[in-house]
């Protein structure tokens, strides 16, 4: 699901080559932070977050099976700025 995740953020973004995914699971809990350059964070978040949410919404699907939850952030230089 990483691999979604960066493919998805790297088809939105005008610097796709400062896209990085790291993902973490925890007992019942996946998370993904995502980094992209300053100027695409508006691009990955969307208006009122719906780009992020979609985003997150397709992740989950793949995880419903395992019953496991999903949260990606959105993050550029280590600070979190959107979490869904």
């Amino acid at each position: 699901m990483k691999e979604l995740v960066e493919y998805m953020a790297r088809s939105l973004v005008d610097e796709p080559d400062h896209v990085q995914v790291t993902e973490k699971v925890k007992d019942d809990l996946v998370q993904f932070q995502l980094s992209v350059a300053p100027k695409d964070i508006g691009k990955v978040i969307g208006v009122k977050g719906q780009v992020i949410h979609s985003i997150r919404h397709v992740v989950q699907a793949g995880y419903l099976k395992d019953h496991k939850k999903v949260q990606i952030d959105v993050v550029k230089g280590g600070n979190n700025l959107a979490t869904r």
